[in-house]
């Protein structure tokens, strides 16, 4: 088990050793840096999970291949323009973003991962670019500021960066292993990676194998269990690089192993919750837990179909305690469970209890759900098993950003 766990505020993606980053401004944003380049010193392993959507972004598509290798050096993070729906251009567009940051960096193309968010369909501006690439590779550094300016660098509708550093111990482990991460994400977010884009660097010696194998296994109870929309986007990606060059070595699937998935999927629900809380609009962070079930795969779709309702959302928005909008949700999830048998729980009010409503303080329960953080707890009270999905509430403003975001 993780014995020890330190935060450390402001660092970030360079936290662990043999990390250096940078984030500069190449001009396909309005305002602000657009362009993030991270840099191992050495091969570092990698590892990915990848958007499920049919309809694939060109970095998707390459850094799939890339991360299938389970080596890089680098992952090249451009944000204001997602060349997705770019045809041919659009992959030899990306290709050329990998391999004028490899040419800079002198390593092999292959060894650039590369993420891109922004808007859908329009050309990669190729000459702003290839001036950022220059740019970014001549800022590479490793301290507190550079990972602020990386983790905003990747922003689009995002109303702050988040990042997180982390450094856990186990008594499985030779030493301490630290994380960094960063994240973005406020609009088109869903499971099975939803535009998400979650990027964790770590000093953990470790075979590609099980590299892969740990960040699927902590995607599905953190980047996976995020929702705000129910819009799962065409360039969700999350990407892990292990640099090696930290004191603890993972070769096979024992205690140190299982203690490494546990820590790496921690700072995947610590980024994750980031992301529902700083939803589109949002102005609270939802927690949606469902417990008594006889399947976790059966928790995890009532919980995400509670989650992504517009009813509960809106109702949330006004802190209205509306169980019946929780139960409908539940009941088209498409999981078969007896509602004689349920109970549902908002924050320490329980407001339904095996097929029907208890007498609750209705005010409190109101003032309650104007908290920052809320939490809903439906119980089927059939088996053992449980899952959580974090969401946000819809206000006013998730209208407004949306339906302005492309003009």
């Amino acid at each position: 088990m993780i014995t020890t766990w330190k935060q450390t505020n402001d660092a970030g993606i360079t936290y662990p050793e043999g990390f250096v980053a940078a984030g500069v401004r190449c001009g396909l944003k309005t305002i602000g840096d657009d362009l993030a380049l991270i840099v191992c010193d050495t091969v570092a392993t990698a590892a990915g999970v990848f958007t499920t959507n049919r309809v694939q972004a060109a970095c998707v598509k390459y850094s799939k291949r890339v991360a299938r290798n389970g080596s890089a050096r680098a992952i090249l993070i451009n944000a204001g323009n997602a060349n997705a729906c770019n045809g041919e251009q659009g992959d030899i567009d990306n290709r050329r973003m990998a391999e004028w940051a490899s040419r800079l960096l002198n390593t092999p193309y292959d060894s650039v991962l590369v993420a891109s968010t922004g808007v859908i369909g329009h050309p990669m501006p190729m000459d702003k670019l290839s001036t950022g690439i220059g740019l970014a590779v001549s800022a590479l550094d490793r301290n507190p500021p550079t990972d602020q300016k990386v983790s905003e660098a990747i922003m689009t509708t995002d109303t702050r960066p988040k990042r997180i550093a982390v450094e856990c111990d186990s008594e499985h482990w030779s030493a301490p292993i630290r994380f960094g991460g960063m994240c973005k994400g406020a609009g088109m977010i869903a499971p099975n990676m939803a535009t998400m884009l979650g990027f964790i660097t770590t000093d953990v010696r470790i075979k590609p194998e099980l590299l892969q194998e740990a960040l699927t296994k902590a995607v599905a109870d953190s980047f996976n269990s995020v929702t705000v929309d129910g819009d799962t986007s065409t360039n969700d990606m999350c990407l892990v690089l292990a640099s090696g060059m930290g004191g603890t070595e993972i070769s096979s699937r024992g205690p140190e192993y299982l203690d490494f998935v546990d820590a790496l999927t921690r700072v995947g629900v610590a980024l994750a919750k980031e992301i529902a809380r700083d939803g589109e609009g949002a102005t609270k962070l939802a927690e949606i837990t469902v417990v008594g079930a006889t399947a976790r795969s059966a928790a995890h779709q009532i919980a995400r179909t509670i989650a992504e309702s517009p009813l509960v959302k809106t109702a949330l928005f006004g802190n209205d305690p509306n169980w019946g909008r929780i139960m409908m949700a539940a009941g088209r999830s498409g999981v078969p469970f007896d509602p004689d048998h349920v109970d549902v729980q908002i924050g320490d009010h329980s407001v339904f209890h095996q097929g029907t409503s208890v007498e609750f303080d209705r005010i409190a329960a109101h003032e309650y759900l104007k908290s920052s953080e809320v939490t809903i707890i439906v119980d089927l009270n059939m088996g053992d098993e449980n899952a959580t999905v974090w969401t946000c509430d819809y206000s006013y403003d998730y209208i407004k950003i949306n339906a302005e975001y492309h003009t």
